[in-house]
């Protein structure tokens, strides 16, 4: 390829229009160029990299356009990696081993929420995924613990996952409510303390506390929230979509509508 044709090339790739195409263009045009030019002598290296550089100190928006770009593929990468994985972890999202279901449990859709007792956020949204357990009655929430803000949360879960056992339905989630609205840290003791107030038996609760399958339930949850790549609390579950953060009840709802109409928390037109 002549020397004046690879610069003319470079200097169509190199207007505004985006470093994202650029980038692509080279990766994808690299083995071709490779086969059809001959090596670039020292000075006609020079003279590309003094176009090149020459291109972005008159159009420095190149530099944001192709972050804006770069910023978007990962977005769309990290998603697509993360329908992947809820698909191929879809059985043990609603596992009764290591979850808690109330609503409907044989509800036509499901809201599955990874939570932590001492998380602000889940306090929050707790509000929300309680409006809409009683407004939809073919929902159902499926809650697992996930304590990854300390041992104080471990602690309570290592409760909250050995109540299960005497607290059933109704009775599980209104102590899961008045645990999750304890003002301040909340630890073993105090989880024993609302538990106790739920009507469950406190000496059975401390011997299941202690329980293999208590401890294997708790540390096979977090193992999942790792594997479908979870950095925080709440996070929810709709369809094959990971939902970050206190979103409020509209938007749980708008993606719960969504599924339930096209499969997807989007839907097409």
């Amino acid at each position: 390829m002549a020397f004046r044709t690879l610069i003319g090339m470079a200097q169509a790739w190199l207007r505004p229009a985006g470093l994202a195409l650029v980038l692509g263009l080279t990766a994808s045009a690299a083995p071709a160029l490779a086969q059809q030019a001959q090596p670039l002598s020292p000075e006609q290296r020079k003279a590309v990299t003094d176009l090149v550089r020459e291109t972005i100190l008159q159009h420095p928006e190149i530099i944001q356009d192709a972050l804006i770009e770069l910023e978007r593929r990962n977005t769309v990468a990290q998603a697509e990696a993360q329908r992947s994985a809820v698909a191929a972890e879809k059985a043990r999202l609603t596992d009764p081993a290591t979850s808690v279901v109330i609503g409907n449990p044989e509800g036509d859709i499901t809201l599955v929420e990874f939570m932590d007792y001492n998380c602000g956020f889940c306090k929050r949204a707790m509000e929300d995924v309680t409006a809409l357990a009683k407004a939809d009655p073919k929902l159902r929430v499926v809650l697992k613990d996930f304590p990854i803000l300390g041992p104080d949360s471990v602690e309570a879960s290592r409760v909250a996952v050995a109540a299960k056992a005497q607290l059933q339905g109704q009775k599980y989630f209104d102590f899961h409510n008045k645990l999750m609205s304890v003002k301040g840290r909340v630890n073993g003791a105090k989880a024993l303390e609302i538990a106790k107030e739920a009507g469950a038996d406190v000496e059975k609760l401390k011997k299941e506390m202690e329980a293999p399958a208590t401890k294997a339930a708790i540390e096979s949850t977090v193992a999942l929230g790792d594997r479908l790549g979870l950095t925080g609390t709440p996070a929810f579950i709709i369809g094959e979509e990971i939902v970050f953060g206190a979103v409020g009840q509209a938007a749980l709802k708008q993606k719960l509508d969504s599924v339930r109409r096209c499969g997807k928390t989007e839907c097409a037109g």
